[in-house]
């Protein structure tokens, strides 16, 4: 297994980070009350090259040759040409579209994703629930809530248009403040899910066969300890992993020659999951008659929106999810029907009475 230094897996997540993902997806779900979906999938690109745009490979989500799909072109501010590519297909349960992510061939394969959906009767209204949601990446992992406030979780889950307005509106410097803080914090949060998931598999690898110095319960109480070694050495950390001084000073020689392979295979496990190259895109979902809750952002087409990113499902499980009701008539008028014979009963009693 080619070995790669906790270093390198944070200039790669860097890079992945500000890297432009192609096409520009937004993926909009419109639910319908029978538990069907019909899924429209709008891409932009801007590359010139007809080959190279809108490859299955390159695509956030499934898509194939069973969709109907439309080409179009539009100028920009810039005037240059934007590729549009709209893609509709038809559902008729959540179980169709969970069969398609289980056959992805898209950009984002190997993320477990699935969607579901649910109907509730309640006499004069029926509720639903549709729900999209990714599986988290690590095992090992801390929640991003530990380490931002309620502000800046709000902030870092928001969609990046709603940022850009914000850092560049009236109150600029507060909202760019807050984005520094949360990359800051962020940083760190990265680095240690770097460490703590190298922990975890590196102990499932050795259990058993090391000392009481190498459980997971003493490693972990020694991880900040960890992430110094990682960050003073951070210059020459590559040669120096590879060369087993920095494993020496975490486990001590002994261990450190004992376990080099267990030591190099939980690295590989941990650059793995940390660089899947996942590529960004948005989701939208129309539910069937009133909204009455959801986790999500109300875009400028009064639409629910959620930006899907990696660091999203890093640590914890990524659900978008939507609830609404619809009246039924019909039981509205049973009701009605029947408050107003109980009515007519009561007032025959008080006349014969009377």
């Amino acid at each position: 297994m080619e070995r790669k230094s906790i270093k390198l897996v944070l200039a790669l997540i860097l890079m992945l980070i500000v890297s432009c993902n192609e096409p520009e997806t937004v993926v909009t779900d419109y639910v319908h009350p029978d538990g069907s979906v019909t899924r429209k999938i709008e891409m932009k690109s801007n590359e010139a090259d007809v080959n190279k745009r809108f490859k299955i490979s390159e695509i956030q989500v499934p898509l194939d040759s069973t969709w109907t799909i439309k080409d179009s072109v539009d100028i920009d501010k810039k005037r240059d040409s934007i590729w549009i590519r709209t893609a509709v297909k038809q559902f008729k349960n959540v179980d169709e579209l969970n069969q398609a992510y289980k056959k992805d061939s898209s950009a984002n394969k190997n993320v477990s994703r699935q969607a579901g959906f649910n109907k509730r009767f309640k006499w004069f209204n029926t509720e639903f629930h549709f729900s999209e949601r990714i599986d988290k990446q690590l095992s090992y992992g801390y929640p991003v809530k530990d380490f931002l406030n309620s502000e800046e979780l709000l902030y870092f889950y928001s969609p990046e248009s709603l940022k850009h307005d914000k850092e560049t509106g009236p109150d600029s410097l507060k909202f760019r403040a807050l984005a520094d803080s949360i990359k800051h914090k962020t940083d760190l949060w990265s680095t240690k899910n770097i460490v703590s998931e190298w922990i975890g598999k590196f102990s499932d690898l050795t259990a058993g066969r090391a000392g009481k110095d190498m459980t997971r319960e003493s490693l972990k109480a020694r991880q900040d300890e960890f992430i110094q070694v990682v960050e003073s050495n951070n210059a020459k950390f590559d040669s120096l992993w590879q060369n087993g001084i920095i494993l020496k000073e975490l486990i001590g020689e002994e261990n450190a020659v004992k376990f080099k392979t267990e030591a190099d295979s939980a690295l590989g496990s941990v650059t793995k999951y940390f660089l899947v190259d996942f590529k960004d895109y948005s989701v939208r979902i129309v539910m069937p008659g009133k909204l009455i809750g959801t986790n999500g952002f109300i875009d400028s087409s009064h639409v629910l929106l959620w930006p899907v990113k990696s660091d999203f499902f890093m640590t914890e499980p990524y659900e978008m999810w939507a609830e609404s009701k619809t009246p039924n008539t019909w039981a509205w008028i049973v009701s009605g029907i029947f408050l107003a014979f109980v009515l007519t009963g009561v007032i025959v009693r008080i006349i014969k009475k009377g």
